[in-house]
């Protein structure tokens, strides 16, 4: 089983009130739109940085297989708009975990062949530890880089394919498609991983892109979402596998919870309650904002079948009702936040373990307007207990990721190279 820990590295001021409390000027910031980035503060921000990059190593430390890291623009809910500088950093100073970028936003790269070079030099310097994930873009991100809704899903298809290309065929060759030309594409660096660095596929129960991770055969990862929406998920990757002549298994699915863990029950409501404090992202269910349904779909940013999506989508828009978040109490008892001690919230990962069955889990903690001793008392202790329960959790249930079983295949990759090896 594959562990992987995660946060969206949130702004945190106490002066303004922005990511941090419920007090001072924090009442007018529920939209984070409207939030001016004269409010930013430089110093503190190197702090938070330097914060979380720590955070993300003593992670490593206490067990986790992958440090998963993110990026939306223009926002104080997500500090990283460029989630490959932090992935350098840990490709560096990290020895072990795999450095899990889900993603990069492929429809607003104008040149991707960047990209292609960026990712190859990362898995070179971490010695062949990237997992690169791609990512649409919420309409955030368009409207921050002033994007093309309605060329969206095909610009993301056509980078994916570029980069796929590039990292496997030798150049120099020509690129003539529809939204990007290269007369020469001749890339010095190379990734490590061959053919290419692992790629997963981050998604919140689109249609289009749960079909497409399928048809790919990429590990689908599910953010956030409720188990009966992640489910539904699942089970419509395993129909779409079939169709395309292989059987889907624990190595094609993985899913993101919360999970707070402390010294006392008490003390693990009381913090994690601060999952819901200040500015919240708006797009994942457990950390929802104010929704305002023209951000979520702007005008020809999905496919009309991807709108339609799975049944259980519009039950979740209608939960939300599009104007504000589910509460504590409510995400507590789906099992959207799960907080306690080590001996109490490990029936409830294996819980999820059970219904989903996937073969790689990402803890999200450490958000809000949770403080660094808040985060490093919960990696301690789920270094010391929970890690090492969804360990045995996961062999018990045959949970295996796709570092033990090929995704696309099925094949044990250990037996595999063993073969190959004779």
């Amino acid at each position: 089983m594959f562990i992987g820990h995660f946060t969206e590295q949130p702004w945190q001021d106490p002066k303004t009130g922005i990511m941090g409390t419920q007090t001072g000027t924090a009442v007018f910031f529920k939209e984070d739109l409207s939030i001016s980035n004269s409010f930013y503060d430089p110093p503190l921000g190197a702090d938070l940085y330097n914060r979380y990059i720590d955070e993300k190593i003593y992670a490593e430390e206490a067990g986790f297989d992958g440090l998963m890291l993110n990026e939306h623009h223009s926002t104080p809910f997500c500090m990283q708009g460029v989630t490959n500088t932090v992935a350098y950093i840990l490709a560096r100073v990290t020895r072990r975990a795999k450095i899990t970028i889900l993603g990069n936003l492929l429809p607003l790269w104008d040149d991707p062949l960047w990209l292609v070079e960026q990712l190859a030099m990362m898995d070179m310097i971490s010695g062949g530890r990237v997992i690169s994930g791609w990512v649409r873009g919420t309409g955030r991100e368009s409207i921050a880089h002033n994007g093309v809704p309605a060329t969206n899903w095909e610009r993301y298809q056509e980078a994916h394919d570029f980069v796929i290309k590039a990292w496997t065929t030798p150049g120099p060759f020509r690129w003539e498609g529809k939204y990007f030309h290269y007369r020469y594409v001749n890339p010095w660096a190379m990734p490590y991983q061959k053919p290419h660095p692992a790629i997963w596929i981050p998604g919140a129960a689109s249609r289009a892109t749960v079909k497409w991770a399928a048809e790919n055969r990429f590990p689908y990862v599910m953010i956030a979402g409720d188990l009966g929406l992640a489910r539904l998920s699942f089970d419509y990757y395993k129909e779409v596998a079939a169709e395309n002549g292989y059987e889907s298994g624990t190595q094609n699915i993985a899913d993101m919870f919360k999970l707070h863990v402390d010294d006392t029950d008490e003390l693990s409501e009381q913090v994690a309650r601060k999952y819901l404090s200040g500015v919240v992202n708006p797009f994942l269910t457990g950390n929802e904002g104010i929704v305002k349904p023209w951000l979520m779909n702007l005008p020809g940013l999905n496919p009309r079948t991807s709108n339609s999506r799975m049944p259980v989508v519009e039950s979740l828009s209608a939960g939300r009702g599009g104007r504000g978040r589910a509460s504590f109490e409510d995400q507590v008892k789906s099992l959207q936040i799960v907080h306690g001690t080590p001996k109490s919230v490990i029936p409830k990962v294996r819980q999820v373990l059970e219904y989903l069955r996937p073969g790689s889990i990402f803890f999200w903690d450490g958000d809000g307007a949770m403080t660094h001793d808040d985060q490093m008392r919960s990696l301690r202790l789920m270094g010391q207990e929970v890690i090492p329960a969804t360990r045995e959790i996961g062999k018990e249930l045959g949970l295996l990721s796709s570092f033990e079983v090929n995704d696309g295949t099925g094949y044990d990759q250990a037996a595999w190279k063993a073969a190959q090896a004779r």
